[in-house]
């Protein structure tokens, strides 16, 4: 979610690295049963202007069981109807220039995440890495929590509940990151 750190002089021309990249969350279920998943195809870009884009295709969600990554993908995120989740944002990353190879800066940036037809603006707080002159590592400082009732999925969560014959899952999800962008 959260290249933004990065300064339009920076960040000009950078393309993600989806095979070096990657967006983590933990579901939470039964109250105390924590799964790990994440997404494996992940598309993203600064444009000269300072626009940060990322495309989280969710039909890629791996939660490492085959009929959960069914299940999450028919009926939680309904990827015939919404097949991508994006999040957008403008940065001014002038720092991000300034670092020499192996220094880090951090800061805290608005985005807007659009999940399931709805769009809402979320803080992230990012820790920007130069790994080479060409490359740079943009990683979440801490989770950015996101609720399925704030992107109308409470429905979706209450089926996979259902059909999973399970007491609770959580609606609020940790989310990280680790984004790595070449020009």
């Amino acid at each position: 979610l959260m290249l933004l750190g990065l300064s339009p002089c920076a960040f000009a021309g950078w393309e993600l690295l989806n095979d070096q990249s990657s967006v983590h969350y933990v579901s939470i279920k039964s109250s105390n049963t924590g799964e790990l998943n994440s997404f494996k195809k992940l598309s993203g870009s600064v444009t000269d202007e300072g626009g940060v884009s990322l495309n989280i295709n969710l039909a890629s969600v791996e939660t490492n069981i085959p009929i959960r990554n069914e299940r999450m993908q028919e009926m939680f995120f309904e990827v015939a109807k919404f097949s991508e989740a994006n999040i957008s944002g403008d940065v001014d990353l002038a720092r991000a220039s300034e670092l020499a190879v192996g220094e880090t800066y951090t800061d805290a940036i608005n985005l807007k995440l659009s999940l399931h037809g709805v769009s809402k603006e979320v803080v992230s707080r990012v820790q920007v890495t130069k790994l080479a002159d060409n490359k740079m590592l943009v990683s979440s400082l801490e989770p950015v929590l996101v609720n399925a009732e704030d992107y109308e999925l409470a429905e979706g969560l209450e089926a996979l509940r259902v059909i999973a014959n399970l007491v609770t899952i959580s609606p609020v999800v940790p989310v990280t990151y680790s984004l790595i962008f070449k020009r």
